[in-house]
């Protein structure tokens, strides 16, 4: 009796075996299959989304006066013709969030900008030095909301600005990202 069950045993043990080797199999081929096939996106991206390209510009918060990234959607073209105008003009229209606050002066404009190695030169108009002078913070935020949106390009290092073709005593030297 005890051989019988022993038998029973084993031959039941070597169906499990088998049953789940080979189920094991059709797992594995079931899944090369399904990775054979070729996605198809449910949306096709247009061209007027492949033109695009996301950039970060950095405003102050209104409550903590903290600068804040703000991500835009900007179009590529743009920013391969003249990079530095269309970040900073970004800059200048303002935040498209209403808890952050724009930093440059009202009415600033920029000038002209270059990049000579790795520092891009800034000419703006006068009314950049209309910022509040009792505030350092305020003058901080000014240099660092521009600094660190134009250091996100990878030739970007430093920044210098100039006020309508003139070193100004106010923003005398060269800036990197803090």
């Amino acid at each position: 009796m005890n051989k019988k069950i022993v038998l029973l045993f084993t031959i039941l043990l070597i169906i499990i075996f088998v049953i789940g080797f080979f189920s094991i199999k059709y797992v594995k081929v079931k899944k090369e299959n399904e990775q054979k096939e070729e996605y198809v996106p449910q949306q096709e991206i247009s061209e007027e989304q492949l033109r695009e390209t996301i950039v970060s510009l950095y405003f102050a918060d209104k409550e903590t006066n903290m600068l804040k990234p703000e991500a835009r959607l900007v179009n590529v073209k743009d920013i391969l013709q003249s990079p530095y105008n269309v970040l900073v003009e970004l800059l200048i229209q303002g935040p498209k969030n209403d808890k952050l606050k724009c930093i440059i002066p009202e009415n600033t404009k920029l000038i002209s900008s270059t990049l000579e190695g790795e520092c891009v030169t800034l000419d703006f108009s006068k009314e950049i030095l209309n910022y509040s002078k009792e505030d350092n913070k305020e003058k901080d935020n000014l240099i660092n909301s521009i600094v660190s949106t134009l250091t996100e390009l990878n030739e970007v290092n430093k920044v210098k600005f100039m006020v309508e073709g003139q070193t100004n005593e106010e923003f005398s030297k060269e800036y990197v990202r803090k």
